[in-house]
């Protein structure tokens, strides 16, 4: 009986268990990697404000060129003039 059995198993194992688990998972895998209504939706809220931020940046850009042409060249980016230490930077502004 045994000699019938283990063979029976491994066949139907093999031939309807392994695929149907392999099937599954790759269901699952296609699934998660879709967004949902919600994650669009979220997407879509951080665009609006993405774009919002960049339009008072600008809008403040704008009202610093306005009252002083010159401030782009008074603030430097400390990386630019050498400087790519946090403390450093620190002493400097203080």
């Amino acid at each position: 009986m045994e000699e019938v059995l283990i063979p029976v198993i491994a066949i139907t194992t093999l031939f309807l268990g392994l695929p149907w688990l392999i099937f599954h998972y790759i269901t699952r895998w296609k699934s998660a990697a879709t967004l949902t209504s919600e994650d669009e939706k979220l997407l879509d809220d951080l665009h609006e404000t993405a774009r919002r931020l960049d339009d008072r940046l600008a809008t403040i850009e704008r009202i610093m060129t306005a009252e002083n042409p010159a401030w782009r060249q008074i603030t430097a980016d400390p990386a630019d003039i050498g400087i790519h230490d946090l403390h450093t930077t620190r002493r400097i502004n203080q």
